[in-house]
């Protein structure tokens, strides 16, 4: 998730940096700009605001002919047009203040991010950068575009906007994203939020858990950084308290059926009855249609904050199945004149207010532009006057009854008020900042308003404390909901008790239990809805204080059963421990069948060539080719092949010490071979010319054979000093797969390792670059064409390697090593071997003395 965030961050980072440039006479010059939904008021200070008022977002069909249409965002949501409507009334009523920002105006700049981190990092980019069409200041005197930023309510997008706002120290308040890796104050360090983490959020479900003794439950969540942190908060929380999660399954990001089918079956298959849901409406709602359609009942569903108090789910159809569900809700509030200033809202015809004209056409079904003219199947729609009562509406727009993300954007731009204020009350000479100066409110920097709002401490008018820790996080006060049946028969949600993390005297949690509807025959579930079922790699035992249905799951290993986890796992049934399998590459296996066939045959072809060559020696293509150091290379070629044999089958500390000393010791002396033979072939040519007839008396027989046997004899010493010190050992590795046991060959040194493939590569190298030179050598000295071939063969193949071998595995690491093995052996053979054997045996007319120097006399 992290590395698909950065991309998305360098991709529109490219894109914003070309948006301007500076011209020669030293105005910055704006290239473009992003077409955005958005609200705007002019003020000495502009707040900028990221809102989700469109659910869905339309990206055009690239057709990389011309520039790319900008996308189209649908589906517009009342309840966050509520939200956004709520910071503006804030900054209104702070400007009516006298008491507070005295002598200063507070303007805004708000868009529309349509539930998508593409909207929403351009919306950020405009908010930080500016839209104003050219600068003839470069140097930037001046408080930036915006101060600050209220938003973004989505974990994903604020981790994404606040990574680079960050930089720059621009704070940023989020009023709904509660993602507790927000928390980090290295990575984020501008961030803050007036909802609490998901950290707290965990917590206050586990409260409610061990309150009714829930000790096993089934978890869902959403496939994004929301659901993804909190359910691992969760397990560990779980466990803590004495529970047990029975099964964990992240809900689909692309709504696929069948994987909502799996999850289904998965949740009637456990016998888990209160399952725990952390996600937002959007993963889950396809899962509940599935609920009704298959008529799973009898479930506790426990919801987190983000759909808890969702109206999507609150239907006649879903309430056998949702109904008694307990929830997790933000704080609610009140705010005094907020429902008379939503019914004042009126469009305008400036451009950048073209958020409330959606708005407006969305409420009253008419259009703004087209008149009397149909618009697709609604027939005729009426032309917007602008004039129209909202009071005669009834949407979740100019519902203020459950104020909670709205509260929250209300609390956040008082924060950024409070701390404003507070900066313009310092005394030159007692400021906080270096020489103890104040900050300059002609020129405010935003990392001065960070200072401040780190510090901020005040009261809503509804009563509620608003302040930040050190990480910049909230306090944690959550409403305790549950489902109820209204009158019609569909859902609605009522507020049956409160959990208060900063509570210092009392109980964390406070509940009504006389209010609560609970949808199961006997009132609610039982006191402790456990099972005899355990998750994977843990065995049931009996659990003291709890009904005699109730078990623990004790990790493989605890107790009488093994003195390690990492030897035994659980049995199908759950109800004790067994060895775990063990995972080799073994010679019954089809891929280690396949690997054995191929060394086996690559050996018979070394034996087969060595037979040709032996019955041909007399030869002129033999004798040509240094005939000794042909068999040399061919022996070495079948030690090459066969040591493949000791990389499979069970590991053994004689075959782990034996494997790389012989593969090393091998290869060492194949490639040794090849490096003497090219040295020959050029010693030969020079030989052929007046001026270097002793060529060849420096390098005879004697020396050829002598310098083979120098170069493997260092190979050799390595092996020695690596298995003397730090030998390669059987290993049982279970960090791959937590149910098997991978017994694999730990290296032991890794600069021993090291060593041995860097020589074999550094004669490699050497052979590859001798061979090369020569390569344009008359044709009857062709013998260093086939050796640079071969060279460039087995230096592709162990470049390949290395990035293959540390990416896989287990047992396919063993498998990538043999198959290096193999297909640089035979590389090899082929490349230097089958031209001699193709004249030996198909063109004995060839295999003359005349025909092989024919083109040299000439």
């Amino acid at each position: 998730i992290e590395m698909w965030i950065t991309l998305k961050i360098c991709l529109y980072l490219s894109f914003n940096c070309i948006s301007a440039s500076v011209l020669s006479s030293g105005i910055c010059q704006l290239q473009g700009h992003f077409k955005l939904n958005g609200m705007f008021q002019d003020g000495d200070l502009i707040i900028g605001g990221l809102f989700e008022v469109h659910f869905l977002t339309i990206f055009p069909e690239l057709s990389f002919r011309k520039e790319p249409e900008p996308p189209y965002c649908e589906q517009f949501d009342m309840a966050s047009f509520q939200q956004a409507q709520t910071m503006v009334f804030a900054i209104d009523e702070i400007n009516k203040n006298p008491n507070l920002l005295p002598n200063i105006t507070l303007g805004y700049y708000l868009y529309d991010n349509c539930v998508k981190l593409g909207v929403a990092f351009r919306a950020a980019t405009a908010l930080v950068s500016g839209t104003e069409e050219s600068f003839s200041n470069v140097n930037c005197a001046g408080p930036p575009p915006v101060i600050a930023v209220v938003g973004d309510p989505g974990s994903t997008h604020s981790i994404a906007i606040s990574s680079v706002l960050g930089l720059f120290r621009v704070p940023m308040v989020s009023y709904f994203a509660t993602c507790s890796c927000l928390s980090d104050r290295k990575k984020y360090p501008s961030f803050f939020r007036t909802i609490p983490s998901d950290a707290f959020q965990v917590r206050a479900m586990v409260q409610i858990l061990k309150h009714f003794g829930w000790t096993w439950v089934g978890l869902l969540y959403s496939d994004d950084d929301y659901g993804i942190h909190a359910s691992q908060s969760f397990h560990q929380d779980v466990q803590l308290f004495g529970g047990c999660v029975d099964f964990s399954e992240m809900l689909p990001r692309d709504n696929n059926l069948r994987d909502i089918h799996n999850i289904l079956a998965v949740i009637q298959a456990s016998t888990a009855r209160v399952v725990v849901v952390f996600s937002t409406e959007a993963y889950l709602l396809p899962l509940m249609d599935e609920v009704a359609l298959q008529n799973v009942t009898g479930r506790q569903w426990i919801a987190s904050e983000a759909w808890a108090t969702s109206p999507v789910f609150h239907t006649q159809r879903l309430l056998p199945f949702l109904g008694g569900t307990l929830g997790i809700a933000i704080r609610r509030g009140e705010i005094q004149g907020l429902r008379e200033f939503l019914y004042y809202l009126r469009p305008d015809s400036n451009l950048r207010n073209n958020m409330v004209r959606i708005f407006w056409e969305k409420m009253f079904g008419c259009n703004f532009e087209t008149g009397g003219r149909k618009i697709g199947v609604e027939g005729e729609r009426k032309v917007c006057t602008g004039q129209e009562d909202l009071r005669s509406t009834d949407t979740p727009y100019t519902d203020v009854s459950e104020l909670r993300a709205s509260y929250n954007a209300y609390k956040a731009v008082f924060a950024l008020a409070h701390a404003l204020h507070e900066l313009m009350q310092c005394e030159e000479g007692r400021g906080p900042f270096s020489e103890n100066s104040c900050a300059d409110i002609i020129n405010l920097q935003p990392w001065q308003v960070v200072h401040y709002l780190q510090k901020v401490n005040f009261t809503t008018s509804f009563g509620d404390h608003v302040s930040f820790d050190d990480n910049g996080d909230a306090l944690a006060i959550y409403d305790v909901m549950n489902w109820q049946p209204n009158p019609d028969g569909a859902i609605r949600v009522s507020t049956v008790g409160v959990v208060n993390e900063g509570a210092t005297e009392g109980r964390v949690l406070t509940l009504d239990e006389d209010a609560m509807f609970w949808n199961f025959e006997n009132k609610k579930p039982p006191h402790s809805v456990c099972s005899e079922s355990c998750p994977p790699g843990t065995r049931r035992a009996r659990k003291k204080g709890l009904p005699i249905c109730c078990f623990d799951c004790l990790p493989c290993g605890d107790g009488e059963i093994s003195d390690t986890t990492d030897e035994f796992w659980s049995n199908p049934n759950k109800d004790q421990c067994v060895p775990k399998e063990v995972e080799f590459l073994s010679y019954e296996e089809p891929l280690g069948i396949s690997l054995t066939t191929a060394s086996l045959l690559g050996s018979c072809f070394c034996a087969l060539v060595m037979v040709i060559f032996c019955h041909h020696r007399n030869t002129p293509v033999v004798r040509a080719n240094n005939s000794e150091l042909s068999f040399l290379l061919l022996l070495s070629l079948k030690l090459c092949f066969l040591c493949v044999l000791l990389f499979i089958g069970r590991p053994q500390l004689w075959t782990c010490q034996l494997r790389h000393a012989a593969f090393g010791i091998s290869f060492v002396l194949c490639v040794s071979s090849i490096l003497v033979k090219t040295m020959v072939v050029i010693a030969v040519f020079k030989s052929s010319r007046p001026e270097g007839k002793n060529a060849m008396k420096w390098f005879g027989a004697a020396q050829q054979r002598g310098t083979v046997m120098a170069l493997t004899a260092l190979q050799v010493v390595i092996c020695t000093v690596w298995l003397t010190t730090a030998s390669p050992t059987p290993y049982k590795n279970s960090q791959y797969i937590n149910s098997k046991i991978v017994y694999e060959c730990a290296v032991g040194s890794v600069a021993g390792f090291s060593m041995l493939l860097g020589y074999i590569g550094l004669l490699a190298a050497v052979s590859f670059l001798l061979a090369f030179l020569a390569r344009n050598l008359p044709d009857n000295f062709n013998e260093a064409k086939f050796i640079t071939f071969s060279m460039l063969i087995f230096c592709a193949v162990w470049i390949a390697f290395v990035p293959a071998y540390v990416s896989s595995p287990g047992k396919y690491a063993v498998a990538v090593e043999i198959f290096a093995i193999l297909a640089s052996s035979f590389g090899l053979l082929v490349a230097i071997f089958a031209p001699k054997c193709y004249i030996i045996l198909l063109h004995p007319e060839r295999n003359t003395k005349k025909a092989i120097m024919g083109n040299h006399s000439k």
